[in-house]
């Protein structure tokens, strides 16, 4: 597999074992302080967008059907087999517990020292004023999906990336990575 292959699927994988690190921390007391501004989400935005679709078109450019994809992922070292996995089944479990125990709650501010949230009960939408208790629990649960979802969209990069350089190593007939 050529060496930018390896590097970019590193890169992506990092980064979204690093972001699915941030969301297990916003289950600790506490808030992270990451979030409070707004450049880290920016920053990550950013590079999302570069690293995924920089994958979707080396993927493209390899014009390969699922069948194929599946067996050069199965050619992979165990290892950055086993790794993405276990980063992707961690960022979906991750993303389905915090998804599930949000509530109706979500988007919270403070205003003049009262705390609000939007609320997006079927009968009850709208703002609503609510406690501090609940404007943390609130913000450690956006910041939960704000973090979790692009966490598995880099590992579903680095997925997309590794196999195809992996198909390519194969097209070109060179020896295994």
């Amino acid at each position: 597999m050529d060496w930018t292959f390896k590097c970019h699927g590193g890169v992506a994988a990092a980064l979204g074992a690093a972001l699915l690190v941030l969301v297990a921390l916003t289950w600790l007391p506490g808030t992270l302080p990451l979030t409070v501004s707004g450049w880290p989400m920016a920053a990550t935005a950013v590079l999302l967008f570069a690293i995924f679709v920089s994958a979707l078109v080396r993927m493209f450019l390899m014009r390969a059907d699922r069948h194929l994809v599946w067996l050069a992922f199965r050619c992979l070292p165990r290892t950055v087999q086993t790794g993405l996995a276990a980063l992707a089944i961690s960022g979906v479990g991750i993303t389905v517990i915090g998804a599930a125990g949000e509530g109706n709650l979500q988007a919270a501010e403070e205003k003049d020292g009262r705390y609000f949230a939007f609320d997006t009960a079927p009968l009850a939408r709208g703002t609503v004023e609510i406690s501090q208790k609940q404007y943390q629990a609130v913000l450690e649960s956006d910041q939960r999906s704000m973090l979790a979802v692009p966490g598995l969209l880099f590992v579903g990069a680095a997925y997309v990336v590794l196999t195809a350089g992996e198909l390519r190593r194969a097209d070109r007939g060179s020896t295994p990575s």
